[in-house]
């Protein structure tokens, strides 16, 4: 058993602090995007039934509706093609030609319908490439080339329309010709411009070492006729549903799809949910033609969801294909393949399962199964049925959260919902077919339960300010369909407290009142009481960490007294390690401290820990002492910089090579400036004078404190150390806390700070000082601390992360002096030793590093400033 020690809560933030946060203002206004574009349909709808609408799409014709198959067929050939050109661009010879249309495909199924085009679709594109040796640099170049052939054919095509056709494209109209033909022979100009340029050889763009290689001038051509098919396709099966009486001529339409398409990406809803359609209505002024609004119906079921299932049912095959599995078959070993897939689909059908609910709750019950179910059940619990099952079905769209997570509590109760939602369908419609489909997706929660597996209680469900406006989105398209469906109704006060089996109207309004109701409470919840964890004072480090820490030989360690981590410690105390949450990211500093053995099982622990909250474990600044324990975890090991280490032994301020530091000594005793160690026990009475050192440092730096890898000014820290001092006249001018293994091992520094403009080698000598007065004292090494991203591999065969890590060494003078820090280290002749970072690979490894860097910068908004 371990003891853990989690920090103070502090005070809740204000509401008005919530809601100006970078993470809330994005949902936010893509929820006001999405009521937005509700208000248009509503507006532009004013005089259609959905009766009208539903007579509409049973009267399609079927031959439209194959032809719109057909387009769409064609449209995602083009779309897996773009893969295809890309990897053989970035992976020659690599990746057959099947896999990459079908990793195209399925890509864009998946993001076509969930939005965010590179996030969703980049994993899904990995998980493809993956098992033919690509690493995520490679699958993001892909990605980066497809969508780059996409755009430059919307290019393409928005620059044909407008010389053709100045006139004619919706809202451009008002434009005088010739500007909008101008614009057009720009883009047209423009490309020809850049399949020119790429004709004459084979370019790439080129950030330092990291390359992005760019189509050949004949294949950019091929994906510039392929993107044009593509898009033709797409805006073609919409084309040819609509009403033909309201069509502009087909390439003005095109331009108006693409209008709409990227309108739609742009709000962040899923699909362009109701963005899409309320752009194509107004364009065309046809809200008022019910066969529009059924054409865009039938669209969006063909177009986006049937190809949706389709990829969800060959991802399930991929994988099992992969697992070599000679029969797909509901058996042990299959469910076991498909469990790393399970949780995200399964979520995906939950979400489903509760929108089907809630949207059964906002269209009229049909008149022959409601006479059928007067007779056996009872008026009050058929009222009762219509309001359980709309609130039913907003829950399953919470857990989906959860499920998301892989949270076993999620599963139990998503499957108790769903039997119950089916049992509610039933009694207040004889709804048989949403009963089906809910109980089909409980027996899957069952069946693949073991994919279900992390640990949480009620406070894991909390929506997101994302999921709180997703969920406001959903309850905006209900009532509009709702309203909608009942625009011929009468209403009036009394139609709120009407029971009637005819009463499908107050149903629909009760029930959105009550889904109203019930999202505003969760949504104050879930701004006001999300706990916001801070930094804890020293009082709250365990006195066995203090005691472990007496007996470490490495002063880094020492870190943990700052007062920001929590701490994972044996119950017999001989170990512990140091740790704190950042995003999705348990992130430990360093490799477990204390005895060997104790802190290999603290590692499993946390990683169990992470495990079951559904985030990621992640080890910062380790050593290869413990590579075989991550490589067991299944962690990627990344160099993040090395270690500057002095022999004291061997150090001297004698000969040619400490020339530097042997004026810097004797320069600053000229400048009458005095070295003293200030004893532990008398630091707080210096503490205000190092204040004022500190404030002056920031000032000048325009920095601010960082934390957890790096030392901060904080009295209560400051006081654990002796503290070396350089004086001047009397009064500190440069300071450095002393953190001191047992006599014979290392001694180091965590804090520097000093007054801009007394002396240029104010701190050579205030270093140089300190270390002669470890050697005296018996120490045998002297601890620089790091050097960030210093000796990564410079190599065009080394890894992504090696190239990468470079180029930023290299080029990020503006943000970081990563050449000078190892420069001045350099002086004192130390020995290098890497440290690593042991995390997740994959996709992963970007948050992870992302999440480490808001840990020592203290937030993301801080990482941003910095």
């Amino acid at each position: 058993m371990t003891k853990t020690v989690d920090p103070r809560d502090e005070p809740h933030r204000s509401l008005v602090q919530r809601l100006t946060q970078p993470r809330v203002l994005g949902p936010l206004a893509a929820l006001a995007l999405a009521a937005l574009s509700a208000f248009v349909i509503h507006s532009i709808t004013g005089r259609v039934h959905l009766d009208d609408i539903r007579h509409a799409v049973e009267t399609m014709p079927h031959r439209l509706m194959w032809l719109c198959a057909g387009l769409t067929l064609i449209s995602y050939a083009g779309m897996a093609f773009y893969d295809v050109v890309a990897s053989r661009r970035v992976a020659p010879g690599r990746v057959p030609t099947r896999v990459a249309m079908f990793a195209g495909a399925t890509a864009f199924a998946v993001s076509n319908t969930m939005g965010f085009h590179v996030l969703v679709g980049g994993p899904v594109r990995y998980r493809i490439y993956a098992a033919f040796g690509l690493d995520v640099s490679d699958v993001g170049k892909i990605v980066g080339l497809a969508f780059s052939s996409l755009y430059l054919s919307i290019a393409l095509i928005v620059g044909m329309t407008l010389v053709m056709d100045p006139h004619g494209v919706p809202l451009l109209n008002q434009v005088l010709p010739y500007a909008n033909r101008a614009v057009g022979i720009i883009l047209l100009v423009g490309l020809v411009g850049v399949l020119a340029w790429l004709w004459r050889s084979n370019r790439s763009m080129t950030l330092g070492k990291w390359h992005l290689p760019l189509p050949t001038g004949r294949a950019a051509l091929v994906l510039l006729v392929v993107g044009v098919i593509d898009i033709t396709a797409a805006a073609g099966s919409l084309y040819v549903l609509m009403p033909h009486h309201i069509l502009p001529s087909f390439p003005v339409f095109v331009t108006l799809y693409l209008a709409a398409v990227m309108i739609g990406s742009a709000s962040h809803v899923p699909g362009g949910l109701g963005v899409l359609e309320a752009t194509v209505l107004l364009g065309l002024g046809a809200g008022t033609q019910p066969e529009a609004l059924a054409a865009l119906v039938i669209y969006r079921l063909i177009y986006y969801f049937v190809p949706l299932v389709i990829a969800a049912g060959a991802l399930a095959a991929f994988e099992g294909i992969r697992a070599q599995d000679p029969i797909l078959r509901f058996s042990r070993t299959t469910v076991r393949r498909l469990n790393p897939v399970a949780a995200p689909v399964l979520a995906g059908l939950v979400f489903v399962g509760g929108l089907v609910l809630m949207l059964s709750g906002s269209l009229p019950s049909e008149g022959s199964r409601m006479d059928a179910l007067r007779d056996v059940v009872p008026l009050p619990f058929s009222e009762a049925s219509h309001l359980l099952a709309s609130l039913t079905g907003l829950f399953l769209l919470i857990l989906a959260r959860g499920l998301l997570k892989r949270i076993a509590l999620a599963r139990i109760t998503a499957t108790v919902l769903l039997v119950s939602g089916a049992a509610f369908s039933m009694l207040r419609g004889a709804h048989w077919e949403a009963a089906l489909l809910l109980s089909g997706i409980a027996v899957l929660l069952i069946v693949f339960r073991g994919a279900f597996h992390r640990k949480g209680d009620w406070r894991d469900f909390r929506p997101s300010p994302s999921w709180l406006a997703l969920l406001a989105m959903v309850l905006i398209s209900l009532t509009l369909i709702g309203i909608i469906a009942f625009r011929n109704v009468d209403y009036r006060a009394d139609l709120w407290w009407r029971f009637a089996w005819s009463g499908d109207a107050p149903r629909f309004l009760r029930a959105t009142m009550g889904l109203a109701v019930v999202i505003a409470a969760i949504a104050a919840d879930s701004l006001l009481n999300r706990p916001v964890q801070t930094r804890k004072g020293a009082d709250a480090i365990p006195q066995s960490v203090r005691d472990i820490l007496t007996s470490w030989p490495n002063t880094q360690a020492q870190i943990a007294l700052l007062g920001d981590k929590r701490f994972l410690v044996d119950e017999a105390g001989t170990a512990f390690l140091m740790y704190a949450v950042s995003g999705r990211s348990w992130v430990s500093l360093g490799d477990p401290v204390g005895a060997p053995e104790a802190g290999r099982e603290l590692v499993w622990k946390l990683a169990e820990m992470a495990d079951r909250a559904g985030g990621r474990p992640v080890f910062y600044a380790v050593t290869s002492a413990n590579f075989p324990l991550y490589l067991d975890l299944g962690l990627a090991l990344l160099k993040t910089g090395e270690l500057a280490r002095v022999r004291l032994a061997d150090f001297t301020l004698e000969g040619k090579a400490r020339h530097d530091l042997r004026y810097g000594v004797h320069r600053a005793e000229r400048d009458g400036l005095l070295f003293e160690v200030i004893p532990k026990a008398d630091v707080p009475a210096v503490l205000p004078e190092l204040k004022l050192v500190s404030d002056r440092w920031l000032a000048e730096k325009s920095g601010q404190e960082k934390g957890f890898s790096l030392g901060r000014f904080d009295p209560r820290y400051i006081a654990e150390f002796d503290c070396a001092v350089m004086r001047k006249d009397g009064a500190i001018v440069a300071f450095a806390n002393l953190l001191r293994g047992p006599v014979g091992t290392e001694m180091s520094v965590d804090l520097m700070r000093y007054l801009p403009g007394v002396s240029n080698v104010l701190m050579d000598a205030l270093f140089a000082r300190i270390m002669l007065e470890a050697k005296a004292q018996g120490y045998m090494w002297f601890s620089l601390g790091a050097a960030p991203l210093s000796g990564l591999a410079d190599h065009p065969l080394a890894s992504t992360w090696n190239r990468f890590g470079t180029f930023i060494y290299r080029r990020g003078d503006e943000f970081y002096n990563f050449d000078g820090l190892r420069a001045f280290k350099e002086k004192f002749g130390p020995v290098w030793t890497p440290q690593y970072l042991a995390a997740p690979g994959g996709m992963q490894v970007p948050r992870a590093l992302v999440d480490v860097a808001s840990l020592i910068s203290g937030g993301a908004v801080n990482l941003l400033k910095h």
